[in-house]
């Protein structure tokens, strides 16, 4: 079992902003900017195309409305989408809130966040779920 499968199982920590019987997300622990989620599907697969039809579908409509409630809880222009998926072998998409284009680089630097910091912000993404 990879780390993202034992994080959606709960075996390893995370700040959780939603979940349901088929998919997780949680915040990235090397954020780029405020409120970047992670979002997986509980089922363990290493490529995002080797989903089902539906499987991608629902995924896709899961992270919409993680989307909304991340540029509710942290207004923003858009919430950028990316999967880029090779650092883990378990398919997953970025929610990235962003003011420019530039807030999607994944090279620049990470924030560094104290653990009250995070909670912080899962709760606000949490809050922001139970209204949609």
């Amino acid at each position: 079992m990879g780390i993202f499968a034992k994080i959606a199982a709960g075996e390893i920590p995370s700040y959780k902003c939603a979940e349901n019987e088929k998919f997780y997300a949680f915040l990235d622990i090397n954020p780029l900017v405020k409120g970047h989620t992670l979002v997986i599907p509980r089922r363990e697969v290493d490529y995002i195309f080797d989903l089902t039809d539906d499987e991608l579908a629902e995924m896709t409509v899961f992270a919409k409305k993680v989307a909304s409630a991340i540029k509710r809880a942290f207004p923003c222009i858009k919430v950028g989408m990316a999967v880029l998926g090779l650092e883990v072998p378990h398919a997953h998409i970025h929610l990235v809130p962003m003011n420019s284009e530039k807030d999607m680089i994944f090279s620049n630097p990470k924030l560094k966040l104290s653990e009250g910091e995070f909670k912080e912000i899962a709760e606000s993404i949490r809050k922001e779920m139970e209204t949609l």
